[in-house]
């Protein structure tokens, strides 16, 4: 069955239609989601074999590894992700393609018509909306990131998926998930499914202890780091082993350390699996060639690096949290070995993140700080409180009205050394940043 075509209005005016059906209250609960698709004739149970990604940082970019690798072996994919940066077609690729308007338009309005009204997040129609493409298109594979936690996302109606991955655990919307590591863990380890692999990033021993006791207890088989698969950067190669053995290849095309360890799990994930055959040649590819934007992306043209110092260098990062500004900076602590630059961090969050532990991890690589508002974006965090976190810390701090001013305030001083500019701190703001750029991703 396929959906009607579309009507021909705009896709932001259909999302903003289906935005005013979401809930008065904020819950998470499968209920809504299992209701669409029942009313829709269950896609999600017509689907080509799923890879089930949770975690706090890194699905994104382990997915990314994942598709590179699948289609360097030859394989037909689809892949739905969340959050986009620029357009709502990111999140939903076809079978190595964005989907263009006119189908996701049809997609997301014949599941506004099976809803008839009834309440549902925009992320639930969403995702229901993917499901329904996915099932209508040819694939080998279907690579799925949840939206939030994993027990109760809307994503996790996947009774039997092929695999499911867990990426490092970190603090982040504890409103929703918890106030502990153990039960953010706890959440995220509700995409374990009974006799599915699981295959597990390095995680901090308070997550890990919860999700081995998880899969334990529904005899999931475990596939963890550091027991039973390892990677290590030798030579500045990407040397991976399990007990199928050992394969030395090339460094990710990602930039940062921690890229090496989202591969490792990529690949730790297909080789949990026997359905689909991958051989080396197919695994250094993939690693080589993954894309995934505002993850330690340096912006080498475009308009805002017109208005940077003159020879300066640009780079983007969704960071958000606090580990995710760990391994940028240990990112930006290598590029200082290599070539010195003075570094400028340009920074807009969400009210609800911790906005000091945060920054508190490029304190040692910079004193300056240029606080920034996110354009457009309700809920983000106002400029004063972003920059009074960086003054507790220490750091010297200027304001200014969006990521232009800022640029256009450093090019008006003198510089020595041309500087290295972080933007960071919200997917929301680099998103805005590859907009205003003119490098929309694609």
């Amino acid at each position: 069955m396929t959906a009607p075509p579309a009507s021909g209005q705009p896709l932001g005016d259909v999302i903003a239609r289906l935005s005013t059906l979401h809930p008065q209250r904020v819950d998470l609960d499968l209920q809504r989601m299992q209701r669409l698709l029942d009313r829709l004739g269950h896609p999600e149970q017509k689907l080509p074999p799923v890879i089930h990604v949770a975690g706090t940082n890194g699905k994104g970019s382990t997915i990314a590894y994942l598709r590179a690798i699948l289609e360097a072996a030859r394989y037909r994919v689809h892949v739905y992700t969340s959050p986009y940066l620029v357009r709502l077609n990111e999140s939903f690729r076809l079978g190595g393609v964005l989907a263009d308007d006119d189908e996701l338009r049809a997609a997301l309005e014949h599941c506004e018509r099976v809803n008839d009204g009834a309440a549902i997040t925009l992320f639930e129609i969403q995702t229901a909306a993917a499901f329904w493409l996915f099932a209508q298109a040819s694939a080998d594979i279907v690579l799925l990131e949840t939206g939030l936690g994993g027990r109760l996302d809307a994503t996790n109606v996947i009774d039997a998926p092929l695999a499911t991955a867990i990426t490092p655990v970190g603090m982040d919307h504890t409103g929703y998930l918890g106030n502990t590591l153990a039960e953010i863990a706890g959440e995220k380890a509700g995409i374990i499914k009974r006799n599915v692999p699981v295959i597990v990033a390095e995680q901090p021993a308070e997550a890990l202890g919860v999700i081995e006791r998880q899969a334990q207890r529904i005899r999931a088989p475990l596939h963890g780091f550091g027991q039973h698969w390892h990677v290590n950067v030798e030579r500045g190669r990407l040397v991976y082993q399990d007990e199928r053995g050992l394969m030395d290849l090339a460094a990710p095309k990602l930039f940062g350390r921690h890229q090496f360890y989202n591969a490792g799990l990529a690949i730790a994930t297909l080789r949990a699996q026997d359905a689909l055959r991958i051989d080396a040649a197919a695994f250094e590819a993939g690693i080589v060639n993954a894309e995934w934007p505002a993850r330690m992306q340096r912006l080498s043209s475009g308009a805002l690096l017109e208005l940077a110092p003159q020879g300066s260098e640009l780079w983007l990062d969704g960071g958000h949290n606090a580990d995710g500004g760990r391994v940028i900076a240990a990112a930006l602590g290598d590029l200082e070995e290599r070539v010195p630059r003075p570094l400028v961090v340009i920074a807009g969050m969400m009210a609800d993140k911790d906005a000091e532990a945060f920054l508190a991890n490029f304190a040692g690589l910079t004193r300056h700080i240029i606080a920034v508002p996110i354009p457009g974006r309700e809920g983000a965090m106002p400029v004063d409180t972003l920059a009074d976190a960086a003054r507790r810390l220490g750091m010297r701090v200027d304001t200014a009205a969006g990521v232009e001013a800022a640029l256009r305030m450093l090019a008006r001083l003198a510089w020595e050394v041309p500087p290295r500019i972080l933007i960071t701190g919200s997917l929301y703001l680099a998103g805005h940043v590859l907009a205003a750029n003119g490098t929309v991703p694609r």
